[in-house]
């Protein structure tokens, strides 16, 4: 952990920032207006195209591999049949436990296939693939300052609920090595949730929707259009954020309310530290220790491995009920507080908007080296 790193406060001047930051000097004016077309605006190729050509590549993925996924499952079965011992399909259990190696082969891959996607977007706009959040200063400092925030702030929720009885710890499942090998899988496994929720909400259509909404920002304030399209992107990408949760088993509607709280706190990090970094160890460590170091459910859904058996106790507005801490109302302020320490603990970068430096000749080449 660095010091320094979480006590400063004076913001890093812009000149200070690489050419592959996402928060780089804005002072490069945009192309000419006389340059413009229906696909070009003054940062390239315009972002609606870019988020119909991004969602088009996205949804064809999904729909191949879910076709894929369905075809061998079908001849699995029919295989079966043939062979005269086919059992009935299983249903699937909202109950059951999370597999952790599941987690970790479900969210690698689908983490690798919106980080090749974006790299894709990259290569089409001619843009450095750092842009999208993965860039910036410092970034395992960064990554580790958040790691220590997450595993402080859930710690703090937790605490509060033991401490007034909403929260019972009734056994403890792991013990001796089971409790690292667990772990570490929990770790790796969160780790990628936390790339992939980071990296497919607040990395490229953050990005994009801002470069998209600078008009209507400077219709809101002529001064500030950039700062004003970063927070309406902001509403956007944390409303997709909480739709993608309305599927969890176990979510109620004050659990998906927070997750729009949280998605808005974990776009505030990206806007204090110039990089989703600090935003990805924070995820990591809150779903790590909520799953595996405390045992509680995780926006609904339980995980194999856990440490301890806990059951929430009381009006579940105060526990949390089957969501888990996350579902509380005591949540509230612990995502509060982790908005304060980001904003006396973080330099003030400007919101993201790409300018020549962020363009290149080569985007495969740049992504290769960044890799």
């Amino acid at each position: 952990m660095n010091a320094p790193d979480l006590q400063s406060t004076s913001p890093e001047p812009l000149e200070s920032l690489p050419g592959n930051s996402l928060f780089a000097n804005f002072s490069a004016p945009p192309p000419p207006a006389g340059d413009h077309t229906l696909f070009i605006g003054p940062y390239g190729l315009r972002a609606g195209w870019s988020l119909l050509i991004y969602f088009a590549i996205l949804l064809s993925v999904v729909f191949s591999v879910r076709t894929v996924h369905d075809h061998y499952k079908n001849k699995a079965h029919q295989a079966a049949v043939a062979a005269g011992h086919a059992a009935p399909i299983a249903k699937h259990d909202p109950n059951a436990p999370v597999s952790a190696m599941e987690t970790v082969k479900m969210e690698g891959i689908s983490f690798g296939a919106i980080f090749a996607i974006s790299l894709l977007m990259a290569f089409i706009e001619r843009r450095r693939i750092s842009a999208y959040g993965l860039g910036g200063r410092r970034p395992v400092s960064r990554f580790f300052t958040g790691l220590f925030w997450g595993l402080a702030a859930l710690g703090l929720l937790v605490g509060t609920l033991r401490l007034l009885h909403l929260l019972s710890f009734d056994a403890q499942l792991d013990h001796g090595w089971q409790i690292l090998s667990f772990g570490a899988l929990q770790l790796v496994g969160f780790l990628f949730v936390g790339l992939l929720e980071e990296y497919l909400f607040r990395g490229y259509l953050q990005f994009t929707l801002t470069r998209g909404l600078v008009g209507l920002g400077n219709l809101i304030s002529a001064k500030h259009g950039r700062a004003a399209s970063f927070w309406i992107a902001t509403v956007i990408t944390s409303g997709l954020f909480f739709l993608a949760h309305t599927g969890n088993d176990g979510e109620d509607k004050v659990g998906l309310l927070l997750v729009f709280l949280a998605g808005v706190a974990f776009v505030f990090a990206l806007w204090r530290t110039g990089s989703l970094w600090w935003a990805i160890g924070f995820h990591t460590a809150w779903d790590w220790s909520q799953s595996f170091l405390y045992g509680v459910p995780d926006s609904g859904l339980l995980v194999q491995g856990r440490m301890f058996a806990t059951h929430a106790m009381g009006n579940p507005l105060l526990s949390g009920g089957s969501v888990g801490p996350e579902g509380s109302v005591f949540c509230i302020p612990v995502l509060l507080l982790v908005i304060v320490v980001l904003f006396f603990t973080r330099p003030a970068p400007l919101p993201p908007l790409e300018t020549n430096n962020l363009l290149v000749a080569a985007p495969l080449e740049e992504a290769a080296a960044t890799l």
